[in-house]
């Protein structure tokens, strides 16, 4: 990706978010740009307005991280945007390589080590699986491919979240906070683009959701990023309708670049029934989907 623009566009989509009042300044009459002016900015930052907009104009190669943590404080920025601000300054010094643990571009062909897969299936209570950043299922245990059923059940979705929330029909149905589970999945891809800015599979899945989705193309414009690590989601399941589940996501050390993600319910409640009625569904074969009849 146009790591100028990246930075130019999210430099610029964060001034617009933050009004003078949050940053401690006069509104004043007559502001003619949502948020805060480029000088208000350098100011807070203390750098010269000059200095400022080269940085918004995407010139970010050289910038000290006195500077960067500098602007992040002065934008406001969170835990995940000053690490998205720091990616966009490595790889426009062409450091990023030197800076972080070298990153394999797990694919969907990438195979899990045995005993990954093994620990997978020793989580038996709750979905377990491994994800890319492209949010691509890479591996899971028996209870995470019954709880995706949808996504597996329709070779189109390619065993990708992003693609199933946005292309799929099944998906407002299976997120009913269709909306936040929208706005997550984009921010995931945002950050991992600001990551590994080179992803050539990251690209074109952009690409294709930004052509085939108004929905996902206005988000990514949005610049949003963010840590997806712990929390609560709602689903409805086609076979065992509402779940209620909190997640854990643990980067793996072993594998930079990707996600162990685990599902529970909270003990004694309607979930966790739910949970162990798809279990059995899950353990339980399927019928194969039948050959449509041809006559010679």
């Amino acid at each position: 990706m146009d790591n100028q623009a990246e930075v130019r566009e999210f430099l610029t989509s964060r001034r617009a978010k933050i009004t003078p009042e949050q940053a401690g300044l006069p509104a004043g009459p007559r502001r003619r740009v949502p948020g805060l002016r480029r000088s208000e900015v350098a100011a807070l930052a203390d750098v010269s307005v000059e200095y400022y907009a080269k940085l918004e104009r995407g010139n970010l190669a050289g910038v000290s991280p006195a500077v960067l943590e500098a602007v992040a404080r002065a934008l406001r920025l969170d835990d995940a945007e000053r690490a998205h601000l720091l990616h966009l300054a490595q790889a426009a010094d062409g450091s990023d390589a030197l800076a972080r643990p070298r990153r394999r571009a797990a694919t969907r062909q990438w195979k899990p080590h045995p005993s990954l897969q093994w620990t997978l299936d020793a989580v038996t209570e709750g979905p377990a699986f491994v994800r890319n950043g492209r949010m691509d299922l890479l591996a899971v245990n028996r209870l995470a491919r019954g709880f995706y059923a949808d996504v597996y059940a329709d070779p189109h979705n390619q065993e990708n979240l992003a693609r199933f929330t946005f292309l799929s029909p099944d998906a407002r149905r299976f997120y009913p906070d269709w909306d936040q589970a929208a706005d997550i999945s984009v921010a995931i891809l945002r950050t991992e683009a600001g990551r590994d800015p080179h992803d050539k599979d990251l690209h074109d899945l952009v690409g294709e959701l930004s052509t085939r989705s108004d929905a996902f193309r206005t988000r990514w414009g949005a610049h949003d990023v963010r840590h997806h690590g712990t929390g609560f989601k709602r689903y409805h399941h086609a076979v065992v309708g509402e779940l209620t589940l909190a997640y854990q996501g643990l980067e793996m050390a072993a594998e930079p670049g990707l996600t162990l993600t685990i599902y529970t319910a909270e003990p004694a409640s309607p979930s966790e029934q739910s949970l162990r009625l798809l279990a059995s569904w899950a353990a339980t074969p399927q019928p194969p989907e039948p050959t449509p009849h041809t006559s010679g």
